[in-house]
Parts: structure tokens; C-alpha cells; sequence
């Protein structure tokens, strides 16, 4: 039964964009009503059977993904967004698209690594649902701070992403940032603490943003109590332009000798290199800077961006070197 209906779906889908026929007609053709084939061409939507791009002539969006892509040799979806779009539409298109992808990549069997903040917190509100089996969702870096646990909000952004593909879900229930280093070390010979690093290693898929140290809008970790003020000012010291899973990040992609990722429980870039597929979802005026360090420093495999921000990106770049030496 659920092949001969998964048959239909194809059948209502191929008839009705690629042979432009009506829904009157499909019907006819698969002897049920317009509505039930209304009722396929949406479930071939929502399973990404049928894909719905809008292609503005005046986009630029497709000479700036391969700008990017021939660039930094990653794979590049720059989302379609007019210049006059506010920042809220921004990151919802880029969301969206986010979310619609990371869906086609992740399947039964894997593990997806899933770092917390802002902008993944709107591409959890777009998953579609998606059943695998066997498959797991795990928390990328800790997430209580100084002001409130920060517990809940991360549980809950990573459990969205686990109820939509029916994942098994490992949370991370550590600070973002530990006090001293050494209290850190203690933690990571912790066996509760070490089987969540495990499965971190075990990563199929990653997804995370860049935070951003200036702009109007500063990121989740730096506004919300996350660091203190001599933290700021030491970040400021070292020339850190933004984090990735909260280790930070210097213009040129440079990390292991900022002092502040002593403390940090996020995956450095040299264990994010691991992960096969590394999806940063990126949308903002001031992630420019921050995304340039994160390709610089080789961590991203997968960019979804909006067109404004890969163009401000590309006009950053310009003839520069755009990653540094291994």
C-alpha cells in the first residue's frame, strides 16, 4: 500500500510540473479527486521529491556561489534575497533553505553534530519531518553561562532537531566556557562527558553559524552573559573577529593560541575537519568577517548564505588569499 501510494506521488508530481496538466486531469488519470492529488503534490513537496527554486533574472545569487565555491572549493548556496530585504527575511529564507538541505543530506544510520545559537534556532523551526532509523542528533558544545543555566534552550533546539528525523538525541550538559582550563581537562576524563565526545567523533554531519564579535547585533555568546567584560577585552587583545561552536577565531583563520579556547568545550577547527560534511548557515551584515576566518580556517564544507552577506563576502575577498596554509 505505501508503495502504490509513493507511486501516486510520482505519478501526480511528474504530470503536474513536468507536463503541466491540471489537477482535474491528474485526477481522472489516477481515478481518485482533485483534493487527493492536492494531497500528493504537497507530500512531494514536503518529502523534497519536487524542489521549488525562484530564480529572479536580476539575482545575482549563481555568479556568487561559484565565486565562492572556486574560491574556497566548498560547495555554495547563495540564497536569492532583494537588497531592500530586512534582516528577520534574511535569515528566514536562508533557514529555510538550510533546513530543506540538511533534510536531503541526513538519512538512517548517521550522526549529525548540531552547535547551538541564534540562526540554527531558526532552521530547527523549518525541518520537515523526515523518519530515519538509527540514526542521532548530538549537541556540539555546552551551553551554560554566568546569568541562567542555558540548558533548556539549548535541550530544546537540539531535541527539534532529533523529533524531526525521529533521531536519538546526546545533549552536552557542560558550561560553554569552563573558568579555568584545567577544570576542563578534569571534565574530559569524565566518562559521561567523554561517551558525548565520542559520539561528536563520530559526526556524519555537521551544522553550526558564526558568532560575531562587533556589528549592531552582536551573537547569543557574546550577548548573553556567556563572557564577562575582561573576557571581551582579551578577545579583543587577541584580534578574535567570531567563533565557530564557540572557539574563536582570528581574521586570518588562526585559533590554537587565542587563550579563551583553553576554556571553550566547542570542537576546535582541527577536530571540526573530521566531519565529513560541514554545513555553516550563515545571515548577516556583520558575519562577514567571522565567516571569512571560518573558511580561512577550513572548517566549512557546505555554506548556505544570503545573497547580500555572499556579496559583501566576495567584495571582502577580492584578490586576497582566501585561506590560510595548512
Amino acid at each position: 500500500m505505501l508503495v502504490e501510494r509513493e507511486q501516486d506521488v510520482l505519478r501526480a508530481a511528474s504530470m503536474y510540473y513536468l507536463q503541466d496538466l491540471k489537477m482535474e486531469v491528474i485526477a481522472r488519470h489516477l481515478g481518485t479527486s482533485r483534493s487527493t492529488v492536492s494531497r500528493l503534490l504537497r507530500h512531494a513537496r514536503d518529502t523534497g521529491l519536487v524542489e521549488i527554486t525562484l530564480r529572479p533574472s536580476s539575482t545575482r545569487a549563481p555568479g556568487l556561489g561559484r565565486s565562492i565555491s572556486s574560491t574556497f572549493g566548498i560547495d555554495t548556496y547563495v540564497v536569492p534575497v532583494p537588497d531592500s530585504a530586512g534582516s528577520v527575511e534574511r535569515l528566514d529564507q536562508v533557514a529555510m533553505t538550510a533546513a530543506r538541505l540538511i533534510g536531503s543530506w541526513f538519512d538512517s544510520d548517521m550522526v549529525m553534530g548540531v552547535a547551538w545559537g541564534t540562526t540554527i534556532a531558526a532552521v530547527s523551526r523549518y525541518l520537515a519531518p523526515k523518519p530515519t532509523r538509527g540514526s542521532a542528533v548530538v549537541q556540539l558544545n555546552g551551553a551554560a553561562n554566568m546569568r541562567t543555566s542555558g540548558v533548556e534552550y539549548a535541550a530544546d533546539l537540539i531535541s527539534s532537531f532529533g523529533s524531526a528525523f525521529d533521531a536519538a538525541v546526546h545533549h552536552f550538559s557542560v558550561p560553554a566556557f569552563f573558568d579555568y582550563p584545567d577544570t576542563k581537562d578534569a571534565m574530559w576524563r569524565e566518562r559521561s562527558v567523554r561517551r558525548v565526545l565520542d559520539m561528536q567523533r563520530r559526526a556524519d554531519l555537521a551544522v553550526f553559524s558564526v558568532g560575531a564579535v562587533a556589528g549592531a547585533v552582536p551573537s547569543h555568546v557574546y550577548s548573553a552573559g556567556y563572557l564577562d567584560e575582561s573576557d571581551v577585552r582579551r578577545l579583543h587583545d587577541d584580534g578574535v573577529v567570531g567563533d565557530v561552536c564557540t572557539v574563536f577565531l582570528r581574521a586570518d583563520g588562526s585559533w590554537a593560541d587565542v587563550s579563551l579556547n583553553g576554556r571553550a568545550t566547542g570542537p576546535t577547527p582541527a577536530q571540526l575537519e573530521r566531519v565529513p560534511r560541514r554545513v555553516c548557515v550563515v545571515a548577516g551584515d556583520n558575519k562577514v568577517a567571522p565567516l571569512l576566518a571560518a573558511l580561512r580556517a577550513r572548517v566549512v564544507t557546505d555554506l548556505v548564505v544570503d545573497e547580500v552577506t555572499a556579496t559583501a563576502l566576495v567584495e571582502a575577498v577580492g584578490t586576497r588569499t582566501s585561506a590560510r596554509p595548512r
